[in-house]
């Protein structure tokens, strides 16, 4: 099953997102903040990071380079 991760501080967005990634069949973890994604990334991989880019903690800006 493919894997992904949605860091998304919005919580009603990234429930929404969950659920409809979910229902289509891919696993989801999901994040919400820049700090708690790095968190994930570093522990776990995943086939796409769903990114926001105004994140509390470490934007998404911040971020991006350190998934990569």
């Amino acid at each position: 099953m493919e894997k992904i991760l949605i860091v998304e501080d919005d919580t009603d967005i990234n429930n929404m997102m969950a659920d409809a990634l979910q229902k289509a069949g891919y696993g989801c973890v999901q994040a919400f903040s820049g700090t708690e994604g790095l968190l994930y990334i570093e522990r776990e991989s995943f086939s796409i990071v769903v990114l926001d880019h105004m994140l509390p903690g470490m934007n998404g800006e911040t971020l991006l380079p350190q998934i990569k």
